[in-house]
């Protein structure tokens, strides 16, 4: 007997807990040659925003010592693209397609989330609240309890679909953000999204990226993503997506021992097209070899050990 796979992650139906971190994996298309994307349990997509988007300038991306910073600035081909020429295609998938959202005010991303309401081939939207508040002097909405909560909010009043949030690694308190939006009505979580890092040319002596700063991710970030995972799952009653450095199978059993229901991999699609799947078949093969029934079984199951 095979093991189940499956769970829900706030209202969306997973036949398997791996998926792919936005930013990661395009729109699917592009992975499509080397992945059965329908084998997947679901697909976070790029982020959008209202209007299109050209991005930061370049370079925009540096390899680093396990992991890789980058400062896309969400380049993206606007909501009206995806609805009118991307949305179509997810609608012929197998698997749930979740839209990640990014706005710079609290308006942009209702007015998003309205949008997409109802968009055959969307099941739910991811919520990045790592984007600057405008209209607040350029602090992330995610670095506050009440902006985070705000824009939950105000999300969830647009929108039938199921919002996930996802949280920042650069605050203070992660465990106070991830109850702010519980409490403002969030269906799930999830986490992290890049931490905060530079690099310098010595030889240019300059930074490395243009826009000077960018998130950090890839294997360097794992136990920071871990521990956060760990402190979330305590603070509230959510389910979690938990990624941040996930390359193996065994990586992700981490994450979902510290309490995530599902996993996102990023970073390692860069390196290894194949690796959702590798992680899944791996993710597998454990439940067989250690004879156990539900992958729910193990979720957060580190905190009673």
């Amino acid at each position: 007997m095979k093991p189940c796979l499956a769970v829900n992650i706030g209202g969306i139906q997973m036949k398997n807990p791996v998926t792919t971190a936005s930013g990661t994996f395009g729109f699917g298309p592009e992975y499509s040659p080397y992945v059965d994307i329908n084998r997947l349990g679901a697909m976070v997509v790029k982020g959008t925003t209202l209007e299109p988007r050209q991005g930061n300038p370049t370079p925009r991306m540096a390899e680093t010592p396990a992991g890789i910073l980058n400062s896309i600035g969400l380049q993206n081909p606007g909501a009206d693209d995806l609805i009118q020429k991307i949305a179509p295609y997810f609608a012929g998938l197998e698997i749930p397609v979740i839209v990640n959202i990014a706005g710079n005010t609290v308006e942009e991303y209702a007015q998003l989330a309205a949008k997409l309401d109802g968009v055959a081939g969307i099941a739910g939207l991811e919520v990045n609240i790592s984007c600057p508040n405008v209209k607040k002097g350029g602090m992330a909405f995610g670095g506050d309890p009440f902006t985070a909560a705000e824009v939950t909010r105000a999300v969830k009043a647009a929108t039938q679909l199921p919002v996930m949030v996802k949280l920042s690694p650069n605050v203070t308190d992660i465990g106070a953000i991830a109850r702010a939006v519980e409490e403002a009505g969030a269906d799930a979580l999830s986490l992290i999204n890049t931490l905060l890092g530079m690099a310098i040319d010595v030889r240019k002596r300059k930074p490395v990226l243009a826009n000077v700063m960018g998130g950090l991710s890839g294997p360097a970030v794992k136990p920071v993503a871990v521990r956060a995972v760990w402190q979330v799952y305590r603070a509230v009653q959510l389910p979690i997506i938990g990624m941040g450095g996930i390359c193996s199978w065994e990586d992700a059993l981490e994450f979902i021992l510290a309490g995530a229901s599902a996993v996102a991999v990023g970073t390692a699609n860069f390196i290894n097209p194949r690796a959702t799947l590798d992680v899944l078949e791996g993710i597998e093969r454990y439940l067989l070899e250690q004879q156990i029934e539900d992958i729910n079984e193990l979720v957060g199951a580190a905190h009673s050990a």
